[in-house]
């Protein structure tokens, strides 16, 4: 790291299940958990970093001891607020040397631990810079406040990004049943949260058999809703196929360079 980059603290929030190796993950051979073949977060991170290599790019991995951020809430419904931007306030000293900004990042059940944050404050910080949630938009409450936040914080500065990337959960199957309610899953949670939003800002919208897609202030937000004709799980897919590095690069000059989001794995090299 170098003093006189600006760096991007990314702080990603662990999916239900999964320990930090298997969410760095590794090149595997037969007979290793699959888990590390998921999300090579360490391998995507490493791509972000070649492909800008003016910033710093730290990426810190938020483990529970539950495996869950939602059920670390549930067990931590007294404090959880104050324990959240605690570890946010801690972990922003470790890097007082380094100009930085924000980001909030994280998967499934990740994303509780970003809507705790936001919960936990009566305004999201101007420091926060980016806003990415992959697949992990469940706890979207427009009840709570969390769209008039939202909006609040994209008005306050021309950094603040948003990133939406989900898919069509309101209709997968798993053993021919449905694995999350009509409006229990992120297709649901994201068009809540696309529908407020579109009241306050310009959206550009186009649809095709792959995406719904949904833009506004020039790409700085996005909204990546998969089609499911299928009614597939794609749960992790929307991870591994690129989708922490389009949650990092997605609204710079950087968005879709050497990389489509959904694609092929653009971070092959760069797995270790």
């Amino acid at each position: 790291m170098r003093a006189n980059r600006l760096t991007s603290l990314v702080l990603y929030a662990l999916p239900n299940g999964n320990s930090t190796a298997w969410t760095i993950g590794k090149r595997t051979v037969a007979g290793e958990d699959w888990h590390y073949e998921i999300q090579h977060i360490g391998a995507q991170t490493r791509f972000v970093r070649a492909a800008n290599p003016d910033r710093n790019y730290v990426t810190i991995y938020l483990e529970t001891t539950y495996k869950s951020w939602p059920a670390w809430s549930k067990n931590h419904s007294e404090n959880k607020y104050a324990l959240i931007h605690a570890i946010v306030d801690s972990l922003r000293q470790i890097f007082t040397a380094y100009p930085h900004e924000l980001v909030l990042n994280g998967h499934s059940g990740g994303g509780n631990f970003i809507f705790n944050f936001i919960d936990g404050s009566d305004s999201i910080p101007a420091y926060v810079e980016r806003i990415a949630f992959i697949e992990s938009d469940y706890n979207y409450s427009p009840e709570k406040g969390h769209g008039a936040k939202l909006v609040r914080w994209l008005n306050a500065a021309s950094n603040h990004y948003l990133c939406v990337l989900a898919y069509n959960d309101s209709v997968a199957l798993f053993d021919g049943k449905p694995v999350v309610s009509a409006t229990g899953g992120t297709w649901y949670r994201s068009k809540l949260m696309y529908d407020y939003l579109a009241r306050h800002f310009q959206f550009t919208s186009s649809e095709d058999s792959a995406f719904v897609r949904h833009f506004a202030l020039g790409g700085r937000i996005q909204f990546w809703l998969k089609q499911n004709p299928t009614r597939a799980i794609l749960h992790t897919f929307q991870v591994e196929r690129n989708g922490f590095i389009h949650s990092l690069l997605a609204g710079t000059p950087f968005d879709q360079v050497g990389y489509l989001y959904y694609g092929d794995r653009a971070y092959e090299q760069f797995i270790r």
